[in-house]
Protein backbone atom coordinates (compact mmCIF):
# COMPACT_ATOMS: atom_id res chain seq x y z
CA UNK A 1 0.00 0.00 0.00
CA UNK A 2 1.42 3.22 -1.20
CA UNK A 3 2.44 5.92 1.67
CA UNK A 4 3.12 8.47 -0.79
CA UNK A 5 1.53 11.70 0.50
CA UNK A 6 -0.19 13.47 -2.65
CA UNK A 7 -0.01 17.04 -1.98
CA UNK A 8 -3.43 18.28 -4.23
CA UNK A 9 -6.28 19.47 -2.00
CA UNK A 10 -8.67 16.32 -0.66
CA UNK A 11 -11.63 16.89 -2.79
CA UNK A 12 -8.70 16.65 -6.21
CA UNK A 13 -7.32 13.73 -5.14
CA UNK A 14 -11.18 12.55 -4.45
CA UNK A 15 -12.42 13.59 -7.85
CA UNK A 16 -14.49 10.84 -9.70
CA UNK A 17 -12.68 9.44 -12.88
CA UNK A 18 -16.43 8.16 -14.35
CA UNK A 19 -20.03 8.63 -13.79
CA UNK A 20 -20.13 5.42 -12.04
CA UNK A 21 -18.33 6.93 -9.02
CA UNK A 22 -20.01 10.42 -9.22
CA UNK A 23 -22.19 10.66 -6.29
CA UNK A 24 -25.47 12.54 -6.16
CA UNK A 25 -28.03 14.36 -8.53
CA UNK A 26 -30.10 11.19 -9.18
CA UNK A 27 -32.70 13.11 -10.08
CA UNK A 28 -30.38 13.68 -13.38
CA UNK A 29 -28.50 10.65 -13.63
CA UNK A 30 -30.87 8.21 -12.93
CA UNK A 31 -32.36 5.65 -15.26
CA UNK A 32 -35.24 8.42 -16.11
CA UNK A 33 -32.60 11.37 -15.79
CA UNK A 34 -32.45 13.36 -19.03
CA UNK A 35 -28.62 13.31 -18.89
CA UNK A 36 -28.65 9.68 -18.79
CA UNK A 37 -31.17 9.68 -21.37
CA UNK A 38 -28.46 11.69 -23.28
CA UNK A 39 -25.95 9.87 -22.86
CA UNK A 40 -27.56 6.55 -24.49
CA UNK A 41 -28.05 8.69 -27.52
CA UNK A 42 -24.72 10.24 -27.19
CA UNK A 43 -25.35 13.45 -28.22
CA UNK A 44 -24.34 16.40 -25.87
CA UNK A 45 -25.90 19.26 -25.92
CA UNK A 46 -25.42 23.06 -24.73
CA UNK A 47 -26.66 23.66 -20.67
CA UNK A 48 -26.12 25.56 -17.43
CA UNK A 49 -25.62 23.65 -14.56
CA UNK A 50 -27.13 25.66 -11.73
CA UNK A 51 -26.89 24.51 -8.45
CA UNK A 52 -24.98 25.56 -4.83
CA UNK A 53 -21.62 24.66 -4.32
CA UNK A 54 -20.02 21.67 -3.81
CA UNK A 55 -22.70 19.86 -5.76
CA UNK A 56 -20.15 18.61 -8.49
CA UNK A 57 -20.58 20.65 -11.29
CA UNK A 58 -17.42 21.11 -12.42
CA UNK A 59 -17.07 17.11 -12.60
CA UNK A 60 -20.16 16.45 -14.08
CA UNK A 61 -18.81 18.47 -16.72
CA UNK A 62 -15.67 16.80 -17.09
CA UNK A 63 -17.47 13.55 -17.11
CA UNK A 64 -19.92 14.01 -19.60
CA UNK A 65 -17.54 15.45 -22.39
CA UNK A 66 -15.47 12.46 -21.38
CA UNK A 67 -18.13 9.92 -21.88
CA UNK A 68 -19.52 11.29 -25.44
CA UNK A 69 -15.33 11.65 -26.61
CA UNK A 70 -15.53 15.39 -26.60
CA UNK A 71 -12.78 17.30 -26.07
CA UNK A 72 -12.71 19.61 -22.64
CA UNK A 73 -11.75 23.42 -22.22
CA UNK A 74 -12.28 24.60 -19.01
CA UNK A 75 -12.68 28.63 -18.48
CA UNK A 76 -13.32 30.74 -15.21
CA UNK A 77 -15.97 33.76 -16.03
CA UNK A 78 -13.13 35.40 -12.55
CA UNK A 79 -10.49 35.48 -15.01
CA UNK A 80 -11.37 35.36 -18.29
CA UNK A 81 -12.85 37.62 -20.93
CA UNK A 82 -13.29 38.36 -24.68
CA UNK A 83 -9.88 36.97 -24.94
CA UNK A 84 -9.32 34.12 -23.59
CA UNK A 85 -13.24 33.12 -25.39
CA UNK A 86 -11.60 33.66 -28.68
CA UNK A 87 -8.74 31.62 -27.76
CA UNK A 88 -10.95 28.53 -27.12
CA UNK A 89 -13.00 29.17 -29.96
CA UNK A 90 -10.05 28.76 -32.08
CA UNK A 91 -8.66 25.74 -30.31
CA UNK A 92 -11.98 24.52 -30.90
CA UNK A 93 -12.40 25.11 -34.52
CA UNK A 94 -9.24 23.45 -35.16
CA UNK A 95 -10.33 20.54 -33.28
CA UNK A 96 -14.10 20.20 -35.06
CA UNK A 97 -11.87 20.46 -38.42
CA UNK A 98 -10.33 16.77 -36.79
CA UNK A 99 -13.45 15.26 -36.48
CA UNK A 100 -13.88 16.08 -32.94
CA UNK A 101 -16.34 18.22 -30.90
CA UNK A 102 -15.54 20.34 -27.92
CA UNK A 103 -17.21 21.31 -24.86
CA UNK A 104 -16.28 24.57 -23.42
CA UNK A 105 -16.71 24.59 -19.72
CA UNK A 106 -17.40 27.99 -17.99
CA UNK A 107 -17.38 28.24 -14.24
CA UNK A 108 -19.28 31.02 -12.72
CA UNK A 109 -20.67 31.70 -16.06
CA UNK A 110 -22.76 34.73 -14.39
CA UNK A 111 -19.80 36.63 -14.14
CA UNK A 112 -19.72 37.39 -17.65
CA UNK A 113 -20.90 40.56 -18.68
CA UNK A 114 -23.98 40.67 -21.18
CA UNK A 115 -21.08 41.21 -24.13
CA UNK A 116 -18.87 38.30 -22.88
CA UNK A 117 -22.07 36.24 -23.14
CA UNK A 118 -22.91 37.52 -26.19
CA UNK A 119 -19.41 36.90 -27.60
CA UNK A 120 -20.30 32.84 -27.32
CA UNK A 121 -23.82 33.37 -29.26
CA UNK A 122 -22.75 32.39 -32.51
CA UNK A 123 -20.69 29.56 -31.89
CA UNK A 124 -22.73 27.93 -29.50
CA UNK A 125 -25.85 28.58 -32.12
CA UNK A 126 -23.26 26.96 -35.27
CA UNK A 127 -22.68 24.55 -33.18
CA UNK A 128 -18.37 25.58 -33.41
CA UNK A 129 -18.17 24.70 -28.91
CA UNK A 130 -20.90 22.61 -26.64
CA UNK A 131 -21.45 25.21 -23.60
CA UNK A 132 -21.35 23.96 -20.50
CA UNK A 133 -22.03 27.00 -17.67
CA UNK A 134 -21.96 26.40 -14.17
CA UNK A 135 -23.41 28.98 -11.37
CA UNK A 136 -24.79 29.43 -8.03
CA UNK A 137 -27.16 32.08 -9.33
CA UNK A 138 -30.61 32.14 -10.92
CA UNK A 139 -29.77 31.70 -14.79
CA UNK A 140 -32.69 33.90 -15.25
CA UNK A 141 -31.46 37.04 -13.75
CA UNK A 142 -27.84 35.98 -14.60
CA UNK A 143 -27.52 34.94 -18.06
CA UNK A 144 -28.87 37.00 -21.21
CA UNK A 145 -32.03 35.88 -22.91
CA UNK A 146 -29.91 34.44 -26.07
CA UNK A 147 -27.83 31.91 -24.03
CA UNK A 148 -30.57 30.91 -22.42
CA UNK A 149 -33.07 29.79 -25.78
CA UNK A 150 -29.59 28.23 -26.94
CA UNK A 151 -28.91 25.90 -23.29
CA UNK A 152 -31.01 23.48 -21.63
CA UNK A 153 -31.25 24.89 -18.02
CA UNK A 154 -30.21 21.31 -15.29
CA UNK A 155 -30.45 22.24 -11.29
CA UNK A 156 -28.39 20.24 -9.29
CA UNK A 157 -29.03 19.61 -5.39
CA UNK A 158 -27.35 19.99 -2.13
CA UNK A 159 -25.80 16.52 -1.33
CA UNK A 160 -27.98 14.37 1.47
CA UNK A 161 -27.07 13.20 4.11
CA UNK A 162 -26.15 9.42 2.18
CA UNK A 163 -24.24 11.06 -0.58
CA UNK A 164 -21.63 12.82 2.51
CA UNK A 165 -21.15 9.63 3.89
CA UNK A 166 -20.55 7.93 0.62
CA UNK A 167 -17.88 10.44 -0.36
CA UNK A 168 -17.03 10.61 3.68
CA UNK A 169 -16.37 6.35 4.11
CA UNK A 170 -14.47 6.74 0.57
CA UNK A 171 -12.18 9.79 1.51
CA UNK A 172 -11.34 8.20 4.86
CA UNK A 173 -9.49 5.02 3.14
CA UNK A 174 -5.98 5.47 3.79
CA UNK A 175 -5.05 5.19 0.26
CA UNK A 176 -6.62 8.85 -0.23
CA UNK A 177 -5.71 10.48 2.81
CA UNK A 178 -1.95 9.56 2.77
CA UNK A 179 -1.64 8.32 5.99
CA UNK A 180 -0.29 4.86 4.60
CA UNK A 181 -1.41 2.11 7.39
CA UNK A 182 -2.23 4.34 10.00
CA UNK A 183 -5.81 4.10 10.99
CA UNK A 184 -8.32 7.12 12.08
CA UNK A 185 -10.46 6.76 15.24
CA UNK A 186 -13.36 9.44 13.69
CA UNK A 187 -16.39 8.66 16.38
CA UNK A 188 -19.72 8.46 14.82
CA UNK A 189 -20.77 11.22 16.79
CA UNK A 190 -18.35 13.26 15.45
CA UNK A 191 -18.89 12.25 11.99
CA UNK A 192 -22.36 13.20 12.21
CA UNK A 193 -21.28 16.75 13.19
CA UNK A 194 -18.70 16.84 9.94
CA UNK A 195 -21.45 16.13 8.26
CA UNK A 196 -23.68 19.27 9.30
CA UNK A 197 -20.96 21.93 8.98
CA UNK A 198 -20.47 20.35 5.67
CA UNK A 199 -24.25 21.64 4.65
CA UNK A 200 -24.74 19.71 1.58
CA UNK A 201 -21.26 20.61 0.13
CA UNK A 202 -19.12 17.88 -1.02
CA UNK A 203 -16.02 20.19 -1.45
CA UNK A 204 -16.80 21.14 2.01
CA UNK A 205 -17.03 18.29 3.86
CA UNK A 206 -13.37 17.07 2.34
CA UNK A 207 -11.88 20.43 3.05
CA UNK A 208 -12.81 20.46 6.41
CA UNK A 209 -12.15 16.51 6.73
CA UNK A 210 -8.43 17.53 5.40
CA UNK A 211 -8.16 20.13 7.96
CA UNK A 212 -9.52 17.47 11.01
CA UNK A 213 -6.75 15.27 9.52
CA UNK A 214 -4.02 17.78 9.66
CA UNK A 215 -5.23 18.58 12.90
CA UNK A 216 -5.64 15.89 14.83
CA UNK A 217 -4.02 13.96 17.80
CA UNK A 218 -1.28 11.42 17.08
CA UNK A 219 -1.62 8.69 19.62
CA UNK A 220 0.78 5.83 19.04
CA UNK A 221 -0.14 4.52 15.79
CA UNK A 222 -3.78 6.24 15.37
CA UNK A 223 -4.34 9.58 14.16
CA UNK A 224 -7.57 10.38 16.73
CA UNK A 225 -10.16 13.52 15.55
CA UNK A 226 -11.40 14.36 18.89
CA UNK A 227 -14.42 17.46 19.53
CA UNK A 228 -11.74 19.98 19.89
CA UNK A 229 -10.11 19.13 16.51
CA UNK A 230 -13.58 18.85 14.72
CA UNK A 231 -14.34 22.66 16.47
CA UNK A 232 -10.86 23.90 15.72
CA UNK A 233 -11.29 22.58 11.93
CA UNK A 234 -14.81 23.96 10.97
CA UNK A 235 -14.47 27.44 13.13
CA UNK A 236 -17.44 29.29 12.42
CA UNK A 237 -21.38 28.84 11.38
CA UNK A 238 -20.85 26.84 7.78
CA UNK A 239 -24.48 26.86 6.78
CA UNK A 240 -25.29 28.14 3.22
CA UNK A 241 -26.21 31.99 3.01
CA UNK A 242 -24.18 34.13 0.36
CA UNK A 243 -25.56 37.70 1.63
CA UNK A 244 -26.86 38.54 -1.95
CA UNK A 245 -27.30 35.21 -3.97
CA UNK A 246 -29.76 33.07 -4.11
CA UNK A 247 -29.92 31.23 -0.55
CA UNK A 248 -30.21 34.92 0.70
CA UNK A 249 -32.89 35.71 -1.38
CA UNK A 250 -34.60 32.19 -0.85
CA UNK A 251 -34.43 32.75 2.59
CA UNK A 252 -35.88 36.02 2.87
CA UNK A 253 -38.60 34.88 1.08
CA UNK A 254 -39.49 31.92 3.58
CA UNK A 255 -38.84 34.61 6.32
CA UNK A 256 -41.63 37.24 4.78
CA UNK A 257 -44.07 34.44 3.84
CA UNK A 258 -43.95 32.68 7.41
CA UNK A 259 -44.65 35.89 9.12
CA UNK A 260 -47.23 36.78 6.16
CA UNK A 261 -48.79 33.49 7.12
CA UNK A 262 -48.89 34.01 10.79
CA UNK A 263 -46.59 31.34 11.90
CA UNK A 264 -44.09 32.54 14.89
CA UNK A 265 -41.97 29.62 15.01
CA UNK A 266 -41.34 29.57 11.21
CA UNK A 267 -40.49 33.14 11.15
CA UNK A 268 -38.15 32.59 14.46
CA UNK A 269 -36.21 30.22 12.63
CA UNK A 270 -35.53 31.75 9.31
CA UNK A 271 -34.62 34.78 11.11
CA UNK A 272 -32.33 33.07 13.31
CA UNK A 273 -30.78 31.08 10.22
CA UNK A 274 -30.08 34.68 8.40
CA UNK A 275 -28.73 36.23 11.43
CA UNK A 276 -26.63 32.97 11.81
CA UNK A 277 -25.34 33.11 8.45
CA UNK A 278 -23.93 36.78 8.56
CA UNK A 279 -27.34 38.89 7.02
CA UNK A 280 -27.10 42.30 8.26
CA UNK A 281 -29.33 42.87 11.13
CA UNK A 282 -30.71 46.22 10.05
CA UNK A 283 -31.01 44.68 6.33
CA UNK A 284 -33.92 42.54 8.32
CA UNK A 285 -35.26 44.96 10.37
CA UNK A 286 -35.60 46.94 7.10
CA UNK A 287 -37.79 44.64 5.98
CA UNK A 288 -39.59 43.94 9.25
CA UNK A 289 -40.81 47.84 8.80
CA UNK A 290 -41.91 46.63 5.36
CA UNK A 291 -44.09 43.91 7.09
CA UNK A 292 -45.69 45.63 9.42
CA UNK A 293 -46.92 47.69 6.80
CA UNK A 294 -47.40 45.40 4.20
CA UNK A 295 -48.82 42.38 5.26
CA UNK A 296 -50.13 44.25 9.02
CA UNK A 297 -51.20 47.46 8.01
CA UNK A 298 -53.86 49.10 9.68
CA UNK A 299 -55.49 45.21 11.27
CA UNK A 300 -53.04 46.68 14.29
CA UNK A 301 -51.39 50.28 13.55
CA UNK A 302 -49.40 49.41 16.54
CA UNK A 303 -46.85 46.69 14.40
CA UNK A 304 -45.25 49.74 12.49
CA UNK A 305 -44.57 51.11 15.72
CA UNK A 306 -42.96 47.99 16.76
CA UNK A 307 -40.61 47.34 14.20
CA UNK A 308 -39.53 50.87 13.81
CA UNK A 309 -38.51 50.47 18.15
CA UNK A 310 -36.80 47.17 17.36
CA UNK A 311 -34.67 48.76 14.42
CA UNK A 312 -33.75 51.58 16.70
CA UNK A 313 -33.44 49.15 19.71
CA UNK A 314 -30.62 47.29 17.52
CA UNK A 315 -28.93 50.37 16.31
CA UNK A 316 -28.62 50.90 20.16
CA UNK A 317 -27.64 47.68 21.16
CA UNK A 318 -25.77 46.20 18.58
CA UNK A 319 -25.04 42.35 18.32
CA UNK A 320 -26.24 40.13 19.88
CA UNK A 321 -28.52 42.06 22.48
CA UNK A 322 -30.19 43.71 19.47
CA UNK A 323 -30.78 40.78 17.68
CA UNK A 324 -33.99 40.13 20.94
CA UNK A 325 -35.67 43.48 20.00
CA UNK A 326 -35.81 41.67 16.06
CA UNK A 327 -37.09 38.52 17.76
CA UNK A 328 -39.73 40.41 19.80
CA UNK A 329 -40.82 42.28 16.83
CA UNK A 330 -40.87 38.69 14.43
CA UNK A 331 -43.15 37.21 16.93
CA UNK A 332 -45.56 40.29 17.14
CA UNK A 333 -45.75 40.33 13.14
CA UNK A 334 -46.60 36.97 12.87
CA UNK A 335 -49.54 37.02 15.75
CA UNK A 336 -50.99 40.17 14.70
CA UNK A 337 -53.69 40.09 11.82
CA UNK A 338 -52.95 40.71 9.10
CA UNK A 339 -54.21 42.98 6.45
CA UNK A 340 -53.29 43.82 3.05
CA UNK A 341 -55.70 46.13 2.28
CA UNK A 342 -53.60 49.57 2.57
CA UNK A 343 -50.77 47.83 0.36
CA UNK A 344 -53.59 46.98 -2.55
CA UNK A 345 -54.93 50.26 -2.67
CA UNK A 346 -51.90 52.09 -2.49
CA UNK A 347 -50.66 50.15 -5.91
CA UNK A 348 -53.99 50.85 -7.19
CA UNK A 349 -53.82 54.75 -6.82
CA UNK A 350 -50.29 54.76 -8.23
CA UNK A 351 -51.28 52.34 -11.00
CA UNK A 352 -54.32 55.08 -11.96
CA UNK A 353 -52.17 58.06 -12.02
CA UNK A 354 -49.78 56.36 -13.92
CA UNK A 355 -52.03 55.39 -16.46
CA UNK A 356 -54.40 58.52 -16.93
CA UNK A 357 -54.21 62.30 -17.62
CA UNK A 358 -53.39 64.81 -15.19
CA UNK A 359 -56.66 65.80 -13.49
CA UNK A 360 -58.20 69.34 -12.48
CA UNK A 361 -58.19 70.16 -8.49
CA UNK A 362 -61.73 71.19 -8.30
CA UNK A 363 -62.04 74.79 -7.76
CA UNK A 364 -63.95 74.34 -4.69
CA UNK A 365 -60.66 72.76 -3.34
CA UNK A 366 -58.05 74.72 -4.82
CA UNK A 367 -55.95 77.26 -2.52
CA UNK A 368 -57.02 81.04 -2.76
CA UNK A 369 -54.42 83.35 -1.20
CA UNK A 370 -55.21 86.02 -3.11
CA UNK A 371 -57.97 88.48 -4.47
CA UNK A 372 -57.27 87.41 -8.02
CA UNK A 373 -57.53 84.12 -7.41
CA UNK A 374 -60.54 84.44 -5.39
CA UNK A 375 -62.46 86.54 -8.39
CA UNK A 376 -61.44 82.88 -10.35
CA UNK A 377 -63.79 81.18 -8.33
CA UNK A 378 -60.81 79.48 -5.93
CA UNK A 379 -61.75 77.85 -3.68
CA UNK A 380 -65.56 78.94 -4.14
CA UNK A 381 -67.86 76.40 -2.33
CA UNK A 382 -65.98 74.81 -0.01
CA UNK A 383 -67.96 73.27 2.67
CA UNK A 384 -65.29 73.37 6.39
CA UNK A 385 -65.85 69.95 7.28
CA UNK A 386 -65.83 70.90 11.14
CA UNK A 387 -68.43 73.24 10.68
CA UNK A 388 -71.16 70.39 10.36
CA UNK A 389 -71.82 67.71 12.40
CA UNK A 390 -69.63 64.76 13.25
CA UNK A 391 -67.30 66.60 10.84
CA UNK A 392 -68.27 65.80 7.44
CA UNK A 393 -69.87 68.42 5.29
CA UNK A 394 -72.64 65.94 3.66
CA UNK A 395 -72.06 67.38 0.11
CA UNK A 396 -68.72 67.31 -0.81
CA UNK A 397 -66.66 66.13 -3.00
CA UNK A 398 -62.64 65.45 -3.05
CA UNK A 399 -61.86 63.71 -6.30
CA UNK A 400 -61.20 65.37 -10.05
CA UNK A 401 -65.20 65.28 -11.87
CA UNK A 402 -63.53 62.47 -14.14
CA UNK A 403 -62.65 60.02 -10.80
CA UNK A 404 -65.90 60.45 -8.62
CA UNK A 405 -67.31 57.03 -7.11
CA UNK A 406 -63.62 55.42 -7.46
CA UNK A 407 -62.84 53.56 -4.49
CA UNK A 408 -59.46 52.15 -4.06
CA UNK A 409 -59.32 51.34 0.14
CA UNK A 410 -61.43 48.41 1.00
CA UNK A 411 -60.75 47.70 5.06
CA UNK A 412 -60.75 43.94 6.12
CA UNK A 413 -63.22 42.46 8.82
CA UNK A 414 -59.97 41.67 10.98
CA UNK A 415 -58.26 43.46 14.18
CA UNK A 416 -58.67 47.44 14.17
CA UNK A 417 -59.59 47.55 10.30
CA UNK A 418 -62.94 46.42 11.36
CA UNK A 419 -63.65 49.44 13.60
CA UNK A 420 -61.99 51.97 10.14
CA UNK A 421 -64.52 49.54 8.28
CA UNK A 422 -67.62 50.46 10.46
CA UNK A 423 -66.35 53.68 10.60
CA UNK A 424 -65.92 54.43 6.67
CA UNK A 425 -69.59 52.71 6.18
CA UNK A 426 -70.95 55.13 8.50
CA UNK A 427 -69.48 57.88 6.76
CA UNK A 428 -70.32 57.06 3.09
CA UNK A 429 -74.24 56.58 4.15
CA UNK A 430 -73.41 60.79 4.57
CA UNK A 431 -71.84 61.08 1.35
CA UNK A 432 -73.53 62.27 -1.99
CA UNK A 433 -74.92 59.01 -3.99
CA UNK A 434 -72.29 59.73 -6.55
CA UNK A 435 -69.86 58.24 -4.37
CA UNK A 436 -71.58 55.25 -4.41
CA UNK A 437 -70.61 54.49 -7.92
CA UNK A 438 -68.20 50.66 -8.93
CA UNK A 439 -64.98 51.21 -7.39
CA UNK A 440 -62.36 51.03 -9.37
CA UNK A 441 -60.66 48.31 -10.60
Amino acid sequence: MSTTHDLRPLAARLRPQSLEDYVGQKHLLGDNGPLRAMLRSRHLHSMILWGPPGTGKTTLAQLLARATGCQFQILSAVNSGVKEIRAAISGAEQTRTQGQDTVLFIDEIHRFNKTQQDALLPYVEEGVIILIGATTENPSFALVNALLSRARVYVLKALDDTDLVHILERALSDEILGLGAIPIDFPSELRRGLLQAADGDARRLLNLLDLAVQLAERHGDTVKITAQVLIAATGQSWRRFDKGGEAFYDEISAFHKSLRGSDPDAALYWLARMLDGGADPLYLARRLVRMASEDVGLADPRALEMALAARDAYQFLGSPEGELALAQVTVYLASSPKSNRVYTAWNKAQALVKAGTSQEVPLHLRNAPTKLLKTLDYGKEYQYDHDYPDAIAPNQEYFPAGLIGTRFYEPSERGLEMRILERLRWIRTHRPPTREKTPHA
